[in-house]
């Protein structure tokens, strides 16, 4: 078995006797259907109480099942530089990413982003060094970055993930509200993203916010999304009318300030193995300090 290989053991519960192995699997511990095919033709990879076992054979009460799932090729250069670890087990990374890096390499961002250090960090550590982050932050936007170690982690953990951010907007804005417009990419050779309240070409997108300060001409937002839209919580606070502090692409630019005022604050998921419920959370960068002065 390579060395690059997560183990979990669970035992079978007692009502699901007489159940196929892959109605278990898929059933009771999620497993997509991708990864229980890739198990299936890997040697070793599937016991029933330290013995072979196949997907068609039924497993009952109390069988111990051992599943040995590869934490994954590292595509990624690794790269040394200082990174903000929250938590770390075999399972899963959660990262403080700072505003000023970006997530995965791009044209402009080679080799000095965060799945580069993430990478550096995790062979140094005994692991493959693969990389899967469980959503994205946006170059510029900083907080909880969330990444799972091994495909079964990475399925587990983009079902319950749920982030709350904290934003800087421009103007001042009171109550809470739900901005449900579409958003859609009028140049398919750019980045950039534009509400379509009509609906005739964008996808549903919907932001949840609550205003819980004013000073200075600013508002300090706590926000939660129901969807994951490119850019959504900043087109959308544009489109309100409000967009975030230092957000050169959708406001205007700020000579204090060098990106966007967004962090992710807090990120709760149901841990993929134990199905302890985790949170994560990340302190509001010194920029947010502004509405105060």
């Amino acid at each position: 078995m390579d060395i690059f290989t997560r183990v979990m053991k669970f035992e079978v519960p007692p009502n699901c006797g007489e159940k196929k192995l892959v109605a278990f699997l898929r059933g009771e511990l999620h497993f997509s259907y991708s990864l229980v095919s890739s198990l299936r033709h890997t040697d070793g990879a599937l016991l029933r109480n330290g013995e072979h076992v196949r997907t068609i054979d039924r497993v009952n009460p109390g069988d111990i099942i051992t599943v040995s799932v590869p934490q994954g090729e590292c595509r990624i250069e690794p790269v040394e530089m200082p990174l903000c670890i929250l938590y770390k087990d075999e399972d899963m990374l959660a990262l403080n990413k700072p505003p000023t890096i970006a997530m995965h390499p791009t044209h402009g961002h080679r080799n000095n982003t965060l799945a580069n250090g993430a990478a550096y960090y995790l062979q140094n550590r005994g692991h493959s060094g693969a990389f899967r982050s469980v959503g994205r932050l946006d170059k510029g936007t900083s907080g909880v970055v969330l990444c799972a170690l091994n495909p079964y982690a990475a399925a587990r953990l983009s079902e319950t993930a749920e982030k709350t951010y904290m934003a800087l907007c421009e103007g001042e804005l009171c109550g809470q509200g739900i901005i449900d417009v579409p958003i859609y990419r009028p140049d398919p050779d750019k980045t950039l993203r534009a509400c379509d309240p009509g609906g005739q070409n964008g996808e549903r997108a919907v932001t949840h916010y609550e205003a819980l300060k004013t000073g200075n001409g600013m508002t300090l937002l706590r926000l939660k999304l129901e969807t994951g839209r490119t850019h959504q919580i900043r087109v959308h606070m544009a489109h309100m009318g409000f967009p975030l502090v230092g957000d050169a692409l959708y406001g205007t630019t700020r000579e204090d300030v060098t990106h966007q005022l967004l962090h992710c604050a807090e990120v709760r998921a149901v841990h993929p193995y134990t199905g302890e419920r985790m949170v994560f959370s990340a302190p509001l960068p010194d920029e947010f300090l502004m509405i105060q002065n």
